[in-house]
């Protein structure tokens, strides 16, 4: 492994949903393929957003010389904004994409360069030609990077539609061309490597809505659908119109994707049959479809404030159809099925994956996967997108179809695969783990934060507080106890009476290390009142201790 290698370094999207980021270093250069997010798990309190650690790049800025997008999702896009203002690099993507994109941004503008199927584009060692896909989102593209030690894929999101909405099928035949000229590594999408079959087409979604429409002719009909689905969002159009009824859109992501599709030519409507939210009640119920985000029950989302009756324009009545248009991301779950319960308790009648056939998937099962592997016969692979599980699916797959174990490489994130002629290894790891981003702010929220916040939410705070003199430090007030979040297994004052009884005997015997140290009180006293309720309460509440200086003047 001394000579020449390429290395392919994962710092996101390996063994979790969301954050894809993939790096190719070869000698002095770094080219980056997507730049996603991942929605946090529940335990992560007050996180909006979880990306990728990108201190590897960071230490390695003057070798980036391009980012690459497959397609516009948020696991793939999302940490865009994040990564310009670090990175002064172009953006290489479709025209649907980067409309995204620069929607997204707000000051730093990177040079965006639009490509097509087809191209190739040469950035010093690497020669990057762009294959055409199947998703659920307009012009997604695969990768076919030209290295110096060989060639290597990698798909994105796919799967293998034969109908698609736009017509535009995947590149099946560029695929086995590539196949045939000899691919040395294969990184594949793995998200449904678990599921048997094919997946099925876009299409089959909109004969769904026909037949849903065909029979609603009393209701109002409201629509949750992921806001980059354009597809989707086209063919409810071409329904709501064919059935007289008024499209409006609710949700800040679904207004503004919808708005940069139409101006980009992605989505298209008659005229007048869009209407604003605003104007819904100026129409019958039976004329109207509201399009809208929250598919994943997000608290901030239009649909969730639908569902708790905060939404401005939006109420639920009693009748109304709900359709949610998605499947509950893995982790998701509870909170769909939360949002599901609000909206029927409100009167609406919901419609979702699991009763009806009103989605289907954008990403390759089994079969499609197959299909890949086979037309690409790579000598190496790497199964990408997904959980430990997906990607060990994904790895039988590929072993079923000849390719042998030692050459299949189930990786992490931040685990580094080297690349020659001659041979591939997993080398050394980087630093990948994950940065929690609070609010709308470029901070990240230290896991320490993290920690308090589970430890708040678990076992509550206590509070103690007391007077101390100005000049010696000698405390002169009783101690005051407040608790928030913080049940006792006993009578409130007594437990309270019980631990101020302690507070006082430890300040009997404890011995300042200066007449004015609070400081090291403060800790003592912590330490002691921690250890005491939980030996007493089995709590481990947060402990705050503080101090007040009281000056007694000349008295």
């Amino acid at each position: 492994m001394k000579e020449n290698k390429l290395r392919i370094i994962p710092l996101g999207g390996l063994q979790e949903i969301g954050k894809n980021m993939t790096v190719y270093e070869y000698k002095n250069e770094i080219i980056v393929v997507d730049c996603g997010l991942a929605f946090p798990e529940d335990e992560l309190l007050g996180v909006d957003i979880v990306i990728a650690d990108t201190t590897y790049l960071k230490q390695n800025t003057e070798k980036i010389k391009g980012l690459f997008v497959t397609h516009a999702h948020e696991d793939h896009i999302g940490a865009i904004p994040f990564f310009v203002k670090e990175f002064n690099v172009p953006v290489y993507s479709s025209k649907f994409s980067l409309g995204i994109i620069k929607s997204k941004l707000r000051g730093d503008k990177p040079e965006m360069i639009e490509i097509s199927p087809g191209d190739r584009i040469k950035l010093g060692h690497f020669d990057v030609e762009v294959l055409r896909v199947n998703h659920s989102t307009p012009d997604a593209f695969a990768f076919a990077i030209r290295t110096p030690v060989g060639l290597v894929i990698q798909t994105g999101d796919f799967k293998i539609d034969h109908s698609p909405i736009d017509g535009k099928k995947m590149d099946l035949t560029r695929f086995a061309e590539l196949g045939r000229e000899g691919v040395a590594l294969l990184l594949s999408d793995s998200t449904n490597a678990v599921k048997d079959g094919y997946t099925m087409s876009e299409s089959l979604v909109g004969e769904r809505f026909e037949t849903i429409f065909r029979h609603e002719n009393k209701s109002r009909i409201i629509i949750a659908s992921f806001a980059s689905n354009v597809h989707r969002i086209q063919q409810i159009i071409n329904t709501a119109v064919r059935y007289g009824r008024k499209v409006a859109f609710a949700g800040k992501g679904m207004i503004n994707t919808s708005k940069v599709a139409m101006t980009l030519g992605y989505l298209h409507a008659p005229e007048n049959s869009i209407i604003s939210v605003n104007d819904i009640d100026h129409y019958p119920d039976n004329e109207l479809v509201v399009v809208t985000t929250g598919t994943q029950g997000e608290p901030l989302s239009a649909l969730s404030r639908i569902a708790n009756n905060e939404h401005k324009n939006v109420f639920i009545r009693t009748g109304d159809l709900v359709i949610f248009s998605s499947t509950a991301i893995t982790g998701n779950e509870r909170s769909v099925y939360t949002l599901i319960n609000l909206l029927m308790r409100l009167g609406a009648r919901v419609i979702y994956e699991a009763l009806e056939e009103v989605h289907v998937s954008g990403h390759a099962k089994k079969e499609e996967l197959k299909i890949m592997l086979s037309l690409t016969k790579p000598k190496y692979f790497m199964p990408v997108h997904g959980e430990f599980i997906h990607l060990d699916r994904h790895r039988e797959i590929a072993m079923n179809l000849g390719i042998p174990d030692e050459n299949i490489f189930v990786m992490e994130n931040g685990s580094v695969l080297e690349l020659t002629k001659k041979a591939a290894r997993i080398a050394e790891s980087v630093e990948a783990g994950r940065i929690f981003i609070d609010g709308r702010g470029t901070s990240d929220i230290d896991t320490t934060v993290i920690r308090e916040r589970k430890y708040l939410s678990e076992d509550g705070l206590l509070v103690i507080s007391m007077g101390v003199a100005k000049d010696n430090g000698e405390v002169v007030t009783s101690p005051q106890i407040t608790t928030r979040g913080f049940l006792f297994p006993i009578d409130h004052d007594e437990a309270k009476e019980e631990i101020k009884i302690k507070i006082e005997e430890e300040l009997m015997r404890y011995s300042p290390k200066s007449s004015r140290d609070t400081h090291h009180l403060r800790i003592f006293l912590k330490e002691s009142v921690q250890n005491m309720v939980y030996k007493r309460f089995r709590k481990s509440p947060m402990v705050i201790v503080l101090t007040v200086e009281v000056d007694f003047g000349d008295e």
